[in-house]
């Protein structure tokens, strides 16, 4: 089933419908929008839209291109206490936020839906006044239960609530059937983020997970529950057989390998331990057919259901609500919540402010509500064009690349021309905005409104079956900073908040632009001809539109870019995996090499001018390398290299290793670490 976040440019911790333009020949692009260094009031950024004062110039761009483009400010800049690392990314989260804020103050001084859901998110004490009371009805209901005959019906419930344990379903596209909305069932039950904390034999995720051991029992002693030490051993053992049962990240990426087709009866049969039909009707699909992500899995969880105590089921779904739940419950709660998923696991010192959690929270439940004043006041018109420009110039750079391929055949050639004039892309905001008049908010009641919000939210997933597909619609809002690619509707989007610098401004040098918007841009658009976005043709469907030797081909150069990843070491003995990483990896490559060709074609056959004595192509890469700069914690860098199928900041700015232009514009030499011969650069795209 298509997941709405594929290929989104960052990990989350994904003016409608623009057609794109089809262009084969190699005539310039439009210039898109942009004005020099020495435009009115200049850029944002610099002199010309990057910041020289964060280089290190002592370090030879052929060892390390990330240190030189951005070690000082590497050196320079700390992490702040309430975040696991920080970049472009966060700078501009950062002020998306602030901008929010403003907002849902004004409208809470309104008492708009919007302002109520901000405002009581925010009024701790009467959320402490309450304590328990809010959340006991539904700890009292699980706590209740008999026999397992009714334990499907309780997940059904759970899942509405926002709680998906054992399994996470949903209403999606139809793979092979994209005009189409089917329900979608994958395994979950884990409350570590991998399996490999479960089952990896290593010293540091040991430690973590006898932390979550202790977390589990400190939650059971703050609600007033007996046993609690053996209580958390029971769920970490009973989570611990699920680790050996779920499936690969790796795997679970495939698109092949997880478009599993059948009928619930079959899936009934193959599954006794659990009551599937109850779980069904309970989330309100009762569906003939379903799309099944890891079989092996799912039926494996099932059994583990079925031999596993009535006692420890229940422990679960109490420690999920309670967890999922503790940000509107008292503070001591919210805080054993932190201190182990955001200080344990990911090395945060300090929780975030209360008002940044209300914004997001509010930005999250009514989100359509706050996108619309946002657009309105923080998106302009001249961005929007700008932008749009230069999506129709890097899709014509990529038209171009494609003729110029020499291991994909003229037939196959041909088709990837007309998905790329399939293309639609998204700037700024949808055309359309949900109705949320049947969400209640209420003033004073801040677990209500997450329950009402979650139960909205899986009412208006699941009112898709049966209808026509919904094109309009986003999977992030306006207000969030990063962007991605929708293989099932062909389509690439990108948010208003990510069109702002360092990624794009249009009074910094084009240079700049196209390395970092373009690049952005390129990204998402070569992701639908990645390892798994190559499998779906121009109508968004699951079918390979290649012949044989084309796959034969690509995965050849493919395995050279998971070889090269594979190779990487940002933490001791814990490596980039070069198979998870494949597809980022390959849409950065891809990406960065058409908003290469497309900058050029944009100067119209002119010489880049030398702005503060750097040429345009080194503008260019430094453009790129400016938007990756992101300081880590060590425990936050190991939960990504575990989980996140993007490379760390370093290698994603080091693929320009691979391109030959980066040569020429830096002067890397035989024997520095960046350097590769040419026969050892991989091409793709």
């Amino acid at each position: 089933m298509n997941k709405m976040f594929v290929g989104a440019l960052l990990a989350m911790s994904s003016l409608g419908g623009v057609a794109a333009l089809h262009a084969q020949t190699a005539a310039p692009a439009k210039r898109a929008p942009t004005a020099s260094a020495a435009g009115a009031q200049g850029p944002q950024i610099g002199t010309f839209g990057f910041d020289t004062a964060g280089m290190d110039r002592s370090v030879a761009p052929g060892d390390d291109f990330y240190d030189f483009a951005g070690g000082t400010w590497a050196k320079n800049t700390a992490i702040p206490a309430d975040k696991s690392s920080y970049g472009a990314f966060d700078t501009l989260a950062d002020l998306s936020r602030d901008r929010t804020r403003v907002i849902l103050e004004e409208e809470k001084a309104k008492g708009s839906k919007i302002g109520t859901a901000y405002a009581t998110y925010n009024d701790t004490a009467a959320i402490e006044a309450k304590g328990l009371a809010p959340i006991q009805p539904w700890l009292n209901k699980v706590k209740a239960l008999s026999d397992k005959a009714g334990y499907a019906a309780l997940v059904a419930e759970a899942d509405r609530n926002g709680i998906s344990i054992p399994f996470g379903a949903g209403v999606g596209q139809d793979d092979k059937a994209p005009e189409t909305y089917i329900v979608g069932i994958s395994q979950a039950g884990l409350g570590l983020p991998d399996r490999d904390y479960y089952l990896k034999n290593d010293p540091k995720l040991a430690e973590t997970k006898a932390a979550y051991q202790a977390h589990i029992a400190k939650v059971f002693t703050l609600a007033g529950e007996p046993n609690a030490e053996a209580r958390a051993k029971a769920i970490v053992d009973f989570e611990t057989q699920i680790a050996q049962v779920s499936w690969t990240r790796i795997d679970s990426r495939d698109s092949d390998k997880t478009y599993n087709k059948m009928a619930v009866a079959d899936l009934i049969r193959s599954a006794p331990g659990f009551d599937f039909s109850a779980y069904f009707r309970g989330i309100g699909t009762p569906v003939d057919t379903l799309i099944v992500a890891q079989p092996s899995a799912v039926t494996g969880i099932a059994k583990l259901i079925a031999a596993a105590p009535l006692g420890v089921l229940k422990d679960q779904m109490l420690l999920r609500s309670i967890d999922g739940y503790a940000d509107v419950l008292p503070q001591k709660f919210d805080q054993e919540r932190f201190a182990f998923y955001g200080t344990t696991l990911s090395g945060t010192p300090q929780q975030e402010d209360r008002w940044k959690r209300a914004v997001s929270f509010t930005s999250g439940a009514v989100s359509d509500e706050v996108s619309k004043v946002y657009v309105a006041r923080y998106f302009p018109p001249e961005t929007k064009a700008a932008a749009d420009q230069l999506v129709r110039n890097v899709i014509a750079a990529m038209n171009v690349r494609i003729d110029k391929l020499t291991w994909m055949s003229p037939a196959t050639k041909v088709k990837a021309h007309a998905k790329l004039q399939a293309f639609t892309p998204k700037i700024g905001y949808p055309t359309r905005w949900r109705d949320y008049s049947d969400l209640t908010i209420t003033a004073g009641d801040a677990y209500g409104n997450k329950v009402r919000a979650a139960n909205w939210q899986h009412q208006e997933n699941i009112s898709h079956l049966g209808k026509p597909l919904q094109r309009w619609e986003w999977g992030m809002t306006p207000m969030t900073v990063n962007a991605y690619a929708n293989f099932g509707m062909v389509e690439i989007v990108f948010p208003a908040a990510i069109l702002q610098p360092p990624f794009f401004d249009p009074k910094a040098d084009p240079a700049v632009n196209y390395g970092g918007i373009g690049a952005v841009i390129g990204h998402e658009m070569s992701h639908h001809f990645d390892d798994q976005g190559a499998k779906y043709d121009a109508q968004g469907r699951l079918a390979q539109w290649w012949t044989d030797a084309d796959v034969k081909n690509f995965n050849a150069l493919e395995d050279k870019l998971v070889a090269q990843y594979d190779a990487y070491e940002p933490l001791p003995g814990m490596h980039v995996q070069g198979r998870l990483t494949l597809g980022e990896n390959s849409a950065d490559l891809a990406g960065l090499s058409a908003a290469y060709d497309a900058y050029h074609a944009s100067l119209g056959g002119k010489k880049a001018p030398v702005i503060d004595g750097m040429t345009g192509d080194q503008r260019f890469y430094l453009g790129w390398s400016q938007v990756w700069r992101r300081n880590y914690r060590e425990a936050n860098l190991r939960q990504r290299l575990l989980t996140d199928p993007h490379s760390p900041s370093q290698q994603r700015a080091d693929i320009v290793r691979n391109m030959d232009p980066w040569y020429g514009a830096f002067q890397p030499k035989p024997g520095q670490k960046l350097y590769l011969t040419p026969d050892q650069r991989v091409r793709v795209w």
